[in-house]
């Protein structure tokens, strides 16, 4: 049997704790409203979660506009630190600097699944607007949830994916939800994390947002604020030493105008958030991040007769990019935590188990 869970079906939720609601204080910029990727205008965020015995999977859905991408497409890039996974749609992206699809996650063998059910709904979404596709670069990327989900079984369907798109909201929830069900991080449980980062140039305010899904990490090396948590946690609780095996997908969004090449260099930051939290990044480890900004549009849906051969676009003067690289960093890390934090204990395959990290935030004190 598959559960829902509220997010999916409704448009309420109940508050989570987050590392900031433990009096952890991530960096020194202020969060945007929500401390979430969904600060940044027009981007949220969808899961559709299947929980059982044996199943503890699903998958999300990052919807960067509230257009038809396809037809109003944003400039991107993505970074990998370590490329152990299989993600789907990254060649195309860094060659053109072009998002043209909504981001989806799931495990690790339903990439192929999802990756179909997305091209079905942009083919069907953007036919709906009189545009028809011969071509679109869908962006799916994974971790491996096998350790929780009998992830050999692809459960992940297409039914599933259009619910997560078709239930995309600001205020989303993380932890143990949508493709984060099955995830670990440091030994402990995974899943999806977010924050957001605001700060000031030529006096416009502008949002950096992160979203994570973790599945990375060894538990000795957990790090929140510098001090090393995992090993204080090593000593309350017997767990097998493991090596670094897991993977994280970080998607950054900004509204700051951004070249491609730009965002490939704040991309890149986002491992100074994962280093802070005391990843090693080890050779088993899928490190892949995406970024995106909304400043600038490239519209597609114009007639090849009105099309301009030159476009004009606004970007960022490279001598101010380092507040960007800090608001990046700062999210990263936070993100990371929250993914750990609002998740809950969970049992799955083979009767294995991940313990929450909010169990031992006393060790801290």
């Amino acid at each position: 049997m598959i559960y829902y869970t509220g997010i999916e079906l409704g448009k309420t939720m109940s508050k989570q704790r987050r590392i900031s609601d433990y009096g952890i204080e991530i960096g020194e910029l202020d969060t945007g409203k929500l401390n979430k990727i969904s600060d940044v205008k027009g981007v949220k965020v969808g899961h559709f979660t299947i929980d059982t015995d044996i199943y503890k999977t699903g998958a999300t859905i990052i919807s960067p506009s509230e257009k038809n991408i396809y037809l109003d497409k944003l400039i991107a890039s993505s970074y990998v630190l370590n490329g152990y996974g299989k993600t789907t749609g990254l060649i195309q992206l860094d060659e053109l600097g072009q998002l043209e699809s909504p981001i989806a996650l799931t495990n690790t063998l339903n990439v192929g699944l999802v990756q179909d059910a997305l091209l079905g709904y942009m083919i069907k979404k953007t036919a709906q607007e009189g545009v028809d596709i011969s071509s679109i670069n869908t962006v799916v990327a994974e971790c491996n949830d096998s350790y929780l989900n009998k992830i050999t079984d692809r459960i992940v369907r297409n039914k599933h994916l259009i619910s997560a798109l078709k239930n995309t909201t600001i205020n989303f929830k993380e932890g143990d939800i949508g493709a984060g069900k099955g995830m670990s991080c440091h030994q402990l449980k995974g899943g999806i994390g977010s924050a957001s980062r605001i700060f000031k140039l030529d006096n416009i305010t502008y949002t950096m947002g992160v979203l994570v899904l973790s599945n990375h990490g060894i538990l000795r090396d957990l790090l929140i604020r510098g001090k090393n948590i995992g090993k204080l946690i090593e000593g309350n609780i017997q767990l097998k030493r493991e090596k670094d095996e897991g993977s994280i997908i970080i998607i950054v969004a900004t509204d700051l105008p951004l070249s491609s090449r730009q965002i490939k260099r704040i991309c890149k930051r986002t491992s100074i958030g994962m280093a802070r939290t005391g990843s090693f990044m080890g050779h088993g480890s899928g490190e892949i991040i995406i970024g995106f900004s909304t400043a600038n549009i490239i519209n597609n849906k114009k007639a090849e007769s009105e099309k301009c051969s030159i476009l004009n676009f606004k970007f960022l003067n490279e001598d101010k990019i380092d507040i960007a690289f800090r608001a990046v960093a700062e999210a990263t890390e936070e993100a990371i935590l929250n993914s750990m934090i609002t998740a809950g204990d969970i049992s799955g395959y083979k009767k294995h188990k991940r313990i929450s990290l909010k169990n031992y935030m006393y060790l801290l004190e």
